[in-house]
């Protein structure tokens, strides 16, 4: 068993930023933020936090954001849904799942959702499972089949759907 010394505990606390009170600085440093990558209100609400804001101002440049366009829930929800499934493969169910962590609403999040062609995504699946499939090693047909419905379902697909493609390959 390791002992710590007490010298060894650090404290946790927010960044001080001297002289930083006032609207325009959280909202630049915020507009900068958003202007660099597309980001949902929940990001920017954890970055001003992180920053000091208090609960009024970070509501009150959130507001300001919203207004300009700097942030735009449907908007990041359609962009992300895009970028994941393009990029890294995922599935609906994973990424509804991700972007309700965000905060994202149901409203939001089916309609990023609606914009994966049905086409692409069962193209996705079949070629993502066929790759899988190639460098799987199971003791028989059985066992392969759990470990790419497994393996789907890791990703984010539906089991109906990883089904019907199981089937065709």
């Amino acid at each position: 068993m390791h002992r710590i010394s007490a010298a060894k505990f650090v404290i946790l606390q927010k960044p001080f930023l001297p002289g930083v009170d006032d609207f325009s600085t959280y909202y630049s440093k915020a507009a900068a933020l958003c202007s660099r990558a597309e980001k949902c209100s929940s990001e920017i609400r954890d970055k001003l936090d992180d920053w000091g804001a208090t609960g009024e101002m970070t509501e009150k440049v959130l507001k300001k954001l919203t207004e300009e366009k700097f942030v735009d829930d449907a908007r990041y929800s359609v962009s992300f849904v895009k970028d994941k499934f393009r990029f890294n493969k995922w599935g609906r169910v994973k990424l509804s799942y991700m972007l309700r962590q965000k905060g994202i609403s149901s409203e939001n999040i089916a309609q990023a959702l609606q914009e994966i062609d049905e086409n692409d995504y069962m193209e996705t699946l079949k070629k993502l499972l066929q790759e899988k499939a190639r460098k799987t090693a199971a003791r028989n047909p059985y066992d392969k089949k759990a470990k790419l419905l497994r393996f789907a379902q890791s990703h984010g697909f539906e089991g109906n759907l990883t089904y019907q493609v199981l089937a065709s390959i």
